[in-house]
């Protein structure tokens, strides 16, 4: 695509979000809200947070229980310290132009791109036929969440690191066919999450920590107390040796190695600190250690959670607020891209 556009000038942007889905996580914060409330610090960049509503009525969904999940991850965004006046805080299906633009762009899209899609394949399962046609093409939405505010940067995980390469496949096929030599969208670059992003289950030092895991057990949710915490703490699974010296001895020890990345993401230390002070020991002395940081860090996190949830016209206020700004950002955009299309008006 030697030809294609790529001269982008404009406005530095940050857009990324999170399906209301099960309850937000250490994993969570640790793979993501972490690093968006430091995004926000960059005054040379706008930053658009949204709850993800109409990618998660791609599968089978609760209608009645959809607002009050919606509330609750906001509520954790700005828990975790995301500012709503610092960064837009919104709920997707309160901006119609995420819709509009998911249309033109899946007409830009191919059949055969998605196809190698490898979420799709994970979330159908063997019965893919008997999947929404949503579920197959949410990668599209995806890509128009984020061209939608012409977004320069994406912070994303592994997971995400191919839908991301689909939204730039799609900027640039656009930027060819209508831009006119000009790059009409910007080829949004990946932020890699940094040290703690990749936080594992409790129950399986192999499988990342997760939502939708059956146990709660597996994981320490953002309104977990202290009590809470300290059980699941208590209860993680472990194996019969003491902690190593080195971090290289933890090779092939999952739940261990997991265990030392969570008391090093906390503290601030590195898992060569961590060993450096706990080598030796069981788990029976590090596991309580463990409780201790994660309380104290935890605690700020949940309780202002706990206040914010109590209050749902103090959330709706804020969201509502979020979604006025994040418009007044899309819909030029998607004006320009409807224009740039042949839209008649």
């Amino acid at each position: 695509m030697s030809d294609t556009p790529t001269n982008y000038k404009g406005p530095q942007r940050v857009l990324s979000g999170m399906q209301p889905t099960g309850r937000l996580h250490l994993g969570n914060y640790l793979g993501a809200l972490k690093n968006w409330v430091e995004l926000q610090k960059d005054a040379s960049r706008e930053c658009f947070y949204c709850v993800v509503d109409m990618h998660a009525i791609t599968m089978p969904h609760d209608p009645a229980t959809l607002p009050d999940a919606v509330r609750s991850a906001a509520a954790a965004y700005i828990a975790a310290g995301v500012d709503p006046e610092k960064s837009a805080i919104f709920a997707q299906s309160a901006v119609p132009a995420h819709a509009e633009m998911a249309w033109i762009l899946n007409c830009v899209a191919r059949l055969g791109w998605l196809e190698r899609m490898t979420q799709f394949k994970d979330k159908a399962g063997k019965d893919k036929e008997r999947a929404s046609v949503g579920l197959f093409t949410y990668p599209v939405l995806q890509a128009a969440d984020i061209l939608v505010y012409k977004a320069t940067q994406v912070p994303v995980g592994e997971d995400q690191k191919q839908h991301l390469e689909l939204c730039r496949d799609i900027a640039a096929r656009f930027n060819r066919d209508f831009g006119k030599g000009e790059a009409v969208f910007p080829l949004t670059e990946p932020l890699i999450q940094g040290p703690g992003a990749r936080i594992m289950s409790l129950r399986d030092g192999t499988s990342k920590m997760s939502k939708s895991d059956v146990s709660d057990n597996s994981r320490i949710n953002l309104e977990d107390d202290a009590d809470m915490i300290a059980r699941k703490i208590k209860k993680a699974k472990t194996d019969p040796e003491p902690l190593p010296a080195t971090v290289e001895e933890l090779e092939g020890r999952a739940e261990a190695s997991n265990l030392v990345g969570i008391y090093a993401a906390l503290s601030g230390q590195t898992k060569a600190d961590v060993l450096a002070e706990f080598g030796g020991q069981g788990f029976g002395a590090f596991k309580p250690a463990l409780a201790d940081v994660a309380v104290q860090y935890l605690a700020p996190i949940s309780d202002e959670y706990r206040r914010l949830i109590s209050d749902k016209a103090e959330i709706d206020r804020m969201l509502t607020k979020g979604a006025e700004r994040a418009r007044a950002v899309a819909q030029p955009v998607v004006d320009e891209t409807k224009k740039t299309v042949g839209f008649w008006g």
